[in-house]
């Protein structure tokens, strides 16, 4: 009989130090441990002396070879944070809740987190790992859609039913699995209780894959399967998941054993918590209740789908209240910098698409995908052979810096509070989107539009809230350029200076208490 794995409680007390140790690595302030072995996100694979992570059967037999191994040994000595509303993560409020420190991977959030120390500048270095170059600075699309081979306009035709788009993802996972390329996909599934929130899953079968389409809008700790991949002996996988748990699991991909990892990536902008989605939809729609999906569209309106399958409520961008929402978005989405997924091998995305008219909804819509990689070339050829995917060339219109330069200081002036936000009302609202989908920029140039706002408004937030240094710090190179370009370097200047000028109430309070004491 094999050796079973020692219990939480033969290792309680070696655990309870290197848990609080590895928590607060990032300089985290002290609080509640949450230490533990709780489903199977958390079950610890072993390793046996050779230094390969063992897996499977004899887990429990490796894990005793490797109190020896200093290699592996963290892996028998850390457990996870447990989730909780009490729980204190080592990125604190810029945690993304990725799951890497749900698991014993804990230990490597140091060099693994996006949100910690050099963050996501680690991303310059880490392109050259996964795609064996990093994104060349001297190409615009580079700079912005990141290290490509093939970006091409995508659907699939027949769709996924009940996918939010086509199901390309959908498909991939399940032809994967289908082929014997992998044994397994991380994909997220609802949560039996409430559809709209994520539940990350360890799919083995095609029908565990299907389960999984549709978007969760919300944040996912889909790096909590990682220790199940190692405890069921997984070799061959596929990942599916966003920028920030990508450069997670690429940095800690060293560690997991596997003889070929692919990843999948989508475009993420603006998360957040699933308390701010509902928020986000009771202030956004007549009927909160009702919506399943939602985007962001290039005739800029808010496409939201109910769950009747049919019905499609739009609501044009100048008719949000954007005073009531920057508090639906998480701290990590405001510090990030990839929303492109730059890291992973397979990006399938929207806002690239130029919009193909109000009868066509996001089940016949095209997509865009970006095959960054050889491995990446191997899913897109896989999906080619379904003889169901229709690529088109992708194509861009218009110019996007004035439309760039006036949406970030109309909304910095909010996060600010210099300025109330004042929606149109929706008749005056539906004009406007006529408008400016008519003339404002289509395709990848939209997409670049978004980018570039997104980049400069959170440089703008990071640099108020931890000053130049530290952000300068975190920021990939590409984030640097776009910052410091010509089109954009003056009016991000102008709103510094206006941003220190008005000052936050505790640095009024600061000035108060320094007069009030020069004067005594």
């Amino acid at each position: 009989t094999l050796e079973q794995p020692p219990t939480i409680a033969d290792h309680k007390m070696r655990s309870r130090m290197e848990a609080g140790r590895a928590r607060t690595l990032s300089g985290a302030r002290p609080g509640p441990v949450h230490r533990g072995v709780g489903g199977c996100s958390r079950v610890r694979a072993s390793t046996p002396a050779g230094g390969e992570p063992r897996t499977g059967p004899d887990a429990g037999a490796g894990l005793a070879e490797a109190e020896g191994n200093q290699q592996w040994k963290w892996k028998t000595r850390v457990k996870g944070i447990i989730p909780s509303d009490a729980a204190v993560y080592p990125a604190q409020d810029m945690c993304s809740r990725c799951g890497l420190c749900d698991t014993y991977y804990v230990a490597k959030v140091k060099d693994a987190c996006a949100f910690i120390g050099d963050g996501m500048s680690r991303i310059d270095s880490l392109e050259e790992e996964v795609h064996g170059r990093q994104r060349d600075l001297s190409s615009p699309d580079e700079v912005t859609f990141g290290v490509h081979e093939h970006m091409a306009f995508a659907k699939l035709r027949p769709g996924v039913e009940g996918a939010q788009w086509t199901g390309i993802v959908t498909t991939i996972g399940v032809e994967m699995l289908r082929s014997g390329m992998v044994e397994a996909v991380v994909c997220v599934q609802s949560d039996p209780e409430d559809e709209l929130k994520p539940k990350p899953c360890l799919a083995m079968t095609e029908e565990e894959v299907i389960a999984a389409r549709g978007v969760k809008p919300s944040l996912s700790p889909n790096l909590d399967v990682l220790a199940e991949v190692e405890a069921r002996g997984i070799k061959k996988l596929l990942f599916i998941g966003v920028g920030c748990q990508v450069q997670a699991l690429r940095s800690v991909e060293k560690y997991l054993g596997l003889e070929k990892l692919y990843v999948v990536g989508t475009n993420c902008t603006d998360n957040g918590p699933r308390e701010g989605l509902e928020k986000f939809l009771e202030v956004t729609s007549s009927n909160p209740d009702q919506v399943k999906h939602y985007e962001f569209m290039q005739d800029y309106r808010v496409h939201m789908m109910y769950k009747d399958g049919v019905t499609c409520e739009k609501v044009p961008y100048f008719c949000l209240p954007a005073d009531q929402l920057t508090d639906v978005i998480a701290t990590s989405c405001y510090s990030c910098f990839d929303y492109v997924n730059g890291l992973a091998d397979v990006v399938v995305g929207y806002m690239g698409v130029p919009f193909e008219g109000p009868n066509v909804p996001m089940t016949k819509h095209f997509q865009y995908a970006t095959v960054r990689n050889e491995r990446g070339r191997e899913i897109w050829d896989l999906l080619r052979r379904t003889e169901r995917l229709v690529e088109e060339p992708c194509t861009r219109e218009g110019t996007r810096q004035d439309f760039v330069k006036q949406t970030l200081v109309t909304d910095d002036d909010v996060q600010m509070g210099s300025k109330k936000s004042s929606p149109l009302p929706l008749w005056i609202g539906n004009i406007l989107a006529d408008v400016l989908e008519k003339i404002g920029p289509k395709g990848l140039e939209f997409a670049a539009y978004s980018l570039d706002y997104h980049v400069l408004r959170n440089f703008l937030l990071m640099y108020r809230r931890l000053g130049k240094e530290r952000t300068y710090q975190h920021m990939p190179a590409y984030a640097k350029k776009i910052v410091e370009s010509e089109d954009y370097r003056d009016i991000v200047a102008k709103q510094i200076a206006k941003g220190e000028k008005k000052g936050s109430p505790l640095d009024e309070l600061a000035r108060w208490v320094a007069a009030l004491f020069s004067e005594k």
